[in-house]
């Protein structure tokens, strides 16, 4: 009966750990990022007011590092992207640079977030810490 017990609970964990999308929260934060995501909110905590690149649409994030964004006002953009791990006394913290430019236009957008987290397999929060303020990117995978 032993025997049969840690038979049983040998395939049940061998079949949850590999039946689990290639996205999911196991892989690392390049893997999971591909794919995707459109930005539903920004929120600002804090006094003051700083100019934002991004404040909505549609991010397309490549294995490559490229990217492409459509800023849901027409405007569509290429560029790139990229996560850098960063070892604090607190722990280990991920940050995000995304970079892109119109090429019709000329227009260049960019942004570095001081941390990004995800909250589920769709969804993750990329914060900007901006003095007094701090700005909170909602994202979710399409």
């Amino acid at each position: 009966m032993k025997y049969l017990y840690s038979f049983t609970l040998l395939v049940t964990l061998t079949l949850l750990f590999t039946s689990c999308s290639k996205k999911s929260w196991l892989a690392p934060y390049d893997d999971r990022l591909e794919g995707t995501w459109e930005l539903v909110d920004v929120y600002k905590t804090g006094f003051g007011h700083s100019d934002l690149a991004f404040d909505g649409g549609l991010f397309t994030f490549y294995a490559s590092g490229q990217l492409d964004y459509q800023d849901g006002y027409g405007g569509y953009y290429e560029g790139d992207w990229d996560i850098r791990r960063i070892n604090t006394a607190d722990g280990t913290i991920k940050t995000l640079k995304v970079y892109c430019v119109d090429r019709a236009t000329g227009i260049v957008l960019g942004e570095y977030f001081d941390e990004m987290i995800f909250t589920g397999t769709n969804r993750f929060e990329a914060y900007i810490y901006d003095g007094a303020r701090t700005y909170t990117f909602q994202f979710r995978r399409r």
